[in-house]
């Protein structure tokens, strides 16, 4: 199961009852943040999710509303207790944003790792979640990330009969890759079926459509995209700033076969996103508005 949570759906600033742009996924105990803009430790509070369980921070760009809420964030990480080691993905320049970030969060109790994608970093992946950015299109170098959960085959009975492995380790083996038992070396493939469809969320502010997204995004069961702006006369501004509108979010959903899009990151300016709701839904059905606090957990199909 992954639970996907919006903790803020704003763009550019902060409003009364809308923080900046900002999405937590947990699954299992852990916990990763994408982007952390003014007031995210704020947001976090108030969607009543805690700190310590953050392992990893993706960060898509660096515009300020974006990342410059990261010293104060990772000071709370710290006054909640945490000692473990906390994992920064980001693009290329992100030691150079995050050092200087960090003078005004010294002396933290925890080692902070930073990976740039692509130097340091093609995909990372921690227990079964696996976290793959990729290239999107904004006025900076800016990323999208895709995160999967697999899931494993069947057991498969016969399988493991015609494999030799004894029916003592067949409970550790669904759990382990490689179990060792009487000096032999057993594998999770010996007793398990083809893998099964997993989970899928992408997620992608700040950025214009492009044939690259569509393509990373294909069959998700969960798109987060953009929606700076409702009206489509808005184009020539969506255009010039690198940002996309509600009917382009929309039509990337379809073409990417998404199971569900999920609209963030509006402009200030946009203040009643719902009036724009149906141009979205007219193209896409399964278009919903997001908000802050909005969350929903996805589980593997039957």
């Amino acid at each position: 199961m992954l639970e996907v949570t919006l903790l803020g759906t704003g763009g550019t600033m902060p409003l009364k009852n809308r923080w900046l742009s900002a999405c937590l996924i947990k699954h299992m105990g852990h916990s990763v943040l994408i982007d952390c803009g003014e007031g995210t430790q704020i947001a976090l509070k108030h969607s009543e999710n805690k700190f310590k369980p953050i392992d990893i921070i993706c960060i898509t760009h660096f515009h300020a509303d974006h990342i410059s809420g990261l010293p104060g964030f990772l000071l709370s990480m710290s006054n909640e207790g945490r000692t473990e080691p906390v994992t920064i993905i980001g693009g290329a320049g992100l030691k150079k944003v995050v050092n200087a970030l960090c003078i005004i969060a010294p002396n933290l109790p925890f080692e902070v790792k930073m990976l740039e994608y692509p130097h340091d970093i093609s995909e990372f992946e921690f227990d079964d979640l696996k976290i793959t950015p990729f290239q999107a299109k904004h006025s900076v170098s800016c990323l999208g990330y895709n995160f999967k959960l697999k899931r494993a085959g069947k057991f498969d009975v016969e399988k493991a009969k015609k494999n030799n492995v004894p029916m003592k380790i067949w409970g550790q083996l669904q759990k382990n890759e490689t179990v060792i038992f009487d000096g032999m070396e057993y594998k999770q493939s010996m007793v398990l079926g083809n893998s099964r469809k997993g989970i899928k969320v992408t997620y992608c502010t700040d950025s214009r459509p492009t044939e690259n997204i569509l393509n990373h995004a294909k069959n998700a069961d969960l798109l987060i995209y953009e929606g700076m702006f409702g009206d489509d006369e808005k184009i020539d501004r969506a255009v010039e700033t690198g940002h996309s509108l509600f009917s382009e979010a929309a039509r990337l959903a379809k073409n990417a076969n998404v199971q569900k899009l999920w609209l963030t990151h509006y402009s200030p300016s946009l203040t009643e996103p719902e009036l724009y709701e149906n141009i979205a839904k007219d193209i896409f059905k399964n278009t919903e508005l997001g908000f802050d606090g909005k969350s929903e957990s996805l589980h593997f199909p039957e």
